[in-house]
């Protein structure tokens, strides 16, 4: 059954399955439908920054990224790989001084995500022609700007000095990337796209977002007309206006220039299933979001939405935490009761996004949440605690709508066992139940079919793990008072400890789940739960299980079935 005390994961025999291998653009094809939404200090609830990135991609594995710092010697230097492929690129300097990174955020609490826009492809060089440097002649590729930048940068502000350094210094080598870039006063966005094969570096711009506002990208470039930015919150290459002017991409006034418009056009796609993403994100929590509906539909693909906007209520993480899992529920692009949600109101579709039927070719709507969601992120960052304790990255593997979110706070020394990869134990082609990519996969893939019949004890299930988001600031206080009292090394061993136990509780609480769905549901039956415990199912006077409901389709999709057979399954 599914548990509901804190008690650690009892240790179960692990299964491996070999898979059919697959090719490399399936197992690591790049992550080009991200969500990323931004809450600065003065928007959100209790004065933390927030910043959220689901990372959309087929076949990639979930697990935490983790480096561990530390002081270097001179000469040392630093392996890069590509992020998507796990090509080697070659070497770079080590810097002096390098900070704990887990996940998305280091143990300064600066925390980088990204989406992936794509721009004009003729500035791409994925195939590292670019001119690059002498220890690393590709090019540098966006993964590894993030990571590299996590661990050497004391702030958002020097993130960025980071990763446009390298970039001047050794090339790009990735398509357009819009960055989110943010500590625990800060939150900036920064856009950036190479000059194409045969020219070193690349062109970008950074906003700060304010304070008071939210702000929200998906895979199209959202920095338009800089003019509208205060300049003393805007930072960019010097070449940006230059270089559009030389390639032809930009004729007009400087004051006239958008990045956007330049480097990354709109078109349908562009905005129907990206720039519609933000919108939604931003209806959940701004007014006046009618207004953009046309231009979210892509009938308006000239026009634009704010970068930012101030939202009518001060956000909790766990609302940020609820924008990942938005389907469009109650707008405009809720696919939840149409045909295609089959029997059960699945708000999921299989890909493709684009598919023909005769001659014509349709698409499929892109909504936040997704099945092809390898990891989701929060991170938190709040100056009202110490580094250790303020930083929390919230973590789940797969689709963040089929699981729960855990804390794993800046401060730890280890990831959890269950979000690291084990090569040939837990990893892309080897299922194991000590895995949370893989339990968490198990139970979605088995509610995607039957989503209203049993996504209800899935939510339940997620609800009571996610509990501790509403308690957590009672055990931020209790860290401060044993870093005050027993110093940091023991309160590096209590973060660890608490983001452990957390992390083997969901898992433990999902695997349970797994089993109690199986149960419930056997043969597309149901079985009736006692009515005191919905834990337990109902059993008869003499102790059997009570015989189960057979509900067959639900009435509106069986109308549509016979409406469609006609009278061939008609009783005579």
């Amino acid at each position: 059954m599914i548990v509901a005390d804190f008690r650690l994961f009892m240790k179960r025999k692990t299964l491996f399955i070999s898979m059919v291998a697959w090719g490399a653009s399936a197992m690591f094809s790049s992550l080009a439908a991200c969500t990323n939404m931004i809450v600065g200090k003065k928007a959100s609830a209790d004065g933390s920054v927030m910043v959220s990135y689901n990372a959309d991609s087929y076949g990639m594995y979930g697990d935490v990224y983790s480096h561990k710092g530390g002081v270097h010697a001179k000469g040392e230097m630093r392996k890069v790989y590509e992020w998507d492929t796990n090509k080697y690129l070659g070497e770079i300097p080590q810097a002096e001084r390098t900070y704990n990174v887990v996940a998305q955020m280091n143990e300064l609490q600066v925390s980088i995500t990204e989406t992936t826009f794509g721009g004009r492809k003729e500035l791409w060089d994925t195939d590292g022609k670019q001119i690059g440097s002498a220890e690393l002649p590709f090019g540098i590729d966006y993964g590894s700007l993030i990571y590299i930048a996590l661990e050497r940068s004391t702030s958002a502000r020097e993130a960025i000095q980071v990763m446009t350094s390298l970039v001047e210094q050794h090339g790009y080598c990735s398509e357009g990337e819009t960055f989110s870039i943010c500590d625990k006063n800060e939150a900036w966005v920064m856009e950036l796209i190479g000059k194409g094969a045969g020219e070193k570096g690349a062109v970008w711009v950074a906003v700060r977002i304010p304070d008071d506002c939210v702000s929200g990208h998906a895979n199209q470039s959202r920095i338009t007309r800089l003019s509208q930015f205060d300049k003393k919150q805007m930072l960019r290459s010097k070449d940006l206006i230059s270089f559009a002017r030389k390639k032809g991409y930009f004729s007009g006034k400087d004051a006239d220039f958008s990045f956007r418009d330049a480097y990354a056009p709109n078109d349908f796609g562009a905005v129907r299933y990206c720039e519609a993403r933000v919108w939604s994100l931003f209806n959940r929590c701004c007014d006046g979001m009618d207004q953009y509906v046309e231009y979210a539909k892509g009938n308006d693909q000239k026009g634009e939405m704010p970068l930012y906007m101030k939202p009518r209520h001060l956000i909790k993480v766990q609302e940020v935490m609820d924008a990942m899992r938005d389907h469009y529920e109650n707008t405009p692009f809720d696919i939840r009761n149409e045909l295609g949600a089959g029997p059960y109101n699945m708000p999921y579709r299989p890909t493709p996004l684009e598919f023909k039927v005769g001659d014509k070719t349709y698409f499929n709507e892109r909504p936040i949440s997704t099945q092809q969601t390898s990891f989701s992120f929060v991170g938190q960052m709040r100056d009202q605690y110490p580094d250790a304790i303020g930083g929390i990255a919230w973590v789940t593997n797969d689709d963040p709508n089929m699981t729960p979110f855990v804390p794993l706070y800046c401060g730890i020394s280890e990831v959890p066992r269950c979000f690291r990869r084990v090569e040939g134990k837990q990893d892309d082609a080897t299922f194991s139940w000590e895995s949370a990519f893989w339990v968490q996969n198990t139970v979605s893939n088995m509610v995607y079919p039957y989503y209203d019949k049993m996504f209800p004890d899935v939510l339940r299930c997620r609800k009571h793990i996610e509990t501790f988001v509403d308690s957590e600031s009672q055990y931020a206080q209790r860290f401060k008072e044993i870093l005050e009292k027993a110093g940091a090394e023991r309160l590096t061993a209590e973060l660890t400890e608490t983001s452990n136990t957390l992390s083997e509780r969901m898992l433990s609480a999902w695997t349970d789940l797994f089993q109690y769905l199986v149960v419930k549901h056997l043969d597309m039956a149901v079985k009736k739960v006692d009515e005191q415990n919905p834990r337990e199912f109902k059993r008869t006077a003499h102790g059997l299980v009570d015989s189960p409901i057979r509900p067959g389709y639900p009435e509106p999709f069986i109308k549509r079935v016979m409406e469609e057979t006609g009278e061939k399954y008609l009783m005579k």
